[in-house]
């Protein structure tokens, strides 16, 4: 009787799955992306590819529009605790929006996995092996302080952009230690330290 119970168990996990699976878009989208809108039935996934789109999920851009600041912005060197305290505020951030703003765990998990994925972009970025600029959406970069509203709440407004804006006002901050000759070695040997670590 159990092995008859597992058995129908294991035929519904696998059904799930398979229903599960983002759909592709249409045959020549199937090799490049998919389709989340409404994956799985679920509302919260309603138009989630109007973002980045069906066939960039981790928001991958090529081309970039590189402004010119009236003062130029030079990288300084501030103490690693104080970089590092920093990110762990983004990192609390992205985890409290992403589970104050999205109750279905399914929305959560794509959401997040879009959102890793697409920072981890930056990383060939630093490595100078994407061959686009490292630096960083300035327009986009200043509604950091539009996410939270005066009373310590996740505010809900609509910034009035899309992934399709990533790329279109970028800096590049000045004053890096990269040298064309020597860096691509020491680091990718640090990038690959970095990852024996993790």
């Amino acid at each position: 009787m159990f092995a008859k119970i597992s058995m129908i168990a294991v035929a519904a996990a696998l059904v799930a799955g398979v229903a599960a699976k983002p759909v592709p878009v249409n045959q020549e989208l199937a090799t490049r992306g998919y389709s989340f809108d409404n994956y799985g039935g679920i509302s919260s996934f309603s138009g989630f590819d109007n973002f980045y789109g069906s066939d960039n999920f981790v928001g991958s851009f090529s081309e970039t529009t590189v402004v010119t600041q009236t003062q130029e912005l030079v990288c300084h060197s501030e103490s690693i605790e104080i970089i590092q305290q920093r990110l762990l505020v983004i990192q609390e951030m992205a985890k409290r929006i992403i589970t104050e703003q999205i109750c279905e765990v399914e929305t959560q998990t794509v959401v997040f996995e879009q959102f890793h994925a697409s920072f981890g972009l930056f990383s060939d970025d630093l490595r100078r092996t994407s061959g686009r600029h490292v630096g960083f959406d300035t327009s986009i970069a200043s509604h950091f302080s539009d996410i939270v509203s005066s009373d310590s709440s996740l505010s809900t407004d609509d910034f009035g952009f899309t992934g399709h804006d990533l790329g279109s006002n970028y800096v590049v901050p000045s004053g890096s230690n990269w040298n064309p000759s020597t860096s691509p070695a020491s680091v990718g040997a640090a990038f690959s330290a970095a990852r024996s670590a993790i």
